[in-house]
């Protein structure tokens, strides 16, 4: 077994949920981590054998493009995803932060981290 992350993936995006949260965005980073089998692409130095974390990214893209209202669906949806286009890995987790929430304080950040087998 082995582990592809990808970290510190960065998008101004218009999750939130309040209404307003959806109507100024907010700065988002995503962190994903997928256990797989990575035995064959190390030996045959083969793409089509590993996970392609460039198409990772693409999944992410595209969630991140569409409104969500909970950091956890945002977690969940980018999952379900990868889970479809990957369907031999292991396990998936991911971290969704948000930047300086509207807390009524100071907050560097939000996060939610939600793991699958």
């Amino acid at each position: 077994m082995g582990i592809i992350s990808l970290e510190g993936l960065e998008f101004f995006a218009y999750h939130g949920y309040y209404d307003e949260e959806q109507k100024i965005g907010s700065k988002f980073s995503i962190d994903i981590a997928i256990t797989a089998d990575l035995s064959r692409a190390a030996q045959e130095d083969k793409l089509k054998l590993t996970v392609n974390y460039e198409e990772v990214y693409k999944i992410v893209a595209d969630v991140m493009k569409e409104r969500h209202r909970l950091l956890e669906h945002i977690a969940y949806k980018i999952i379900e995803a990868i889970k479809t286009q990957f369907p031999h890995i292991e396990a998936v987790t991911v971290n969704v932060s948000k930047f300086n929430p509207p807390l009524g304080g100071i907050c560097h950040r939000s996060k939610v981290t939600i793991s699958v087998p």
